[in-house]
């Protein structure tokens, strides 16, 4: 069963562009409320090992999300997955980067907070 702020590894395919791409791990950031109905198309916020400093990105620490070294969580690339492209489960970000990366997805979406 996934849950929200679950870091998990998935193929993100050829990139086009400045796109994520490649075998990397993500942040599952769609509701529990949705994966409670266990969805075909989860949404998820990949990670990088290249931190840059970028408003648009959450600098994620080791423990206990199951990185192997802090990553930064693009939020500008935030995409639709099918949850198919899962291949395994690493651990969970934790309710406040979790909050973190949803605070920055709403401002990216001019949503209001």
């Amino acid at each position: 069963m996934l849950i929200s702020g679950d870091v998990v590894d998935l193929d993100l395919g050829l990139p086009t562009g400045s796109e994520a791409g490649f075998p990397r791990p993500a942040v599952i950031v769609t509701a529990q409320e949705i994966l409670d109905r266990s969805p075909s198309v989860i949404q998820v916020v990949p990670l990088t090992s290249t931190i840059r400093g970028f408003r648009s990105e959450i600098t994620i620490e080791p423990a206990p999300s199951g990185l192997l070294h802090a990553s930064a969580a693009q939020c500008q690339q935030v995409r639709s997955v099918s949850s198919a492209r899962i291949a395994g489960s690493r651990g969970n970000v934790g309710p406040v980067d979790l909050l973190r990366i949803r605070e920055t997805l709403a401002v990216i979406f001019d949503l209001p907070g």
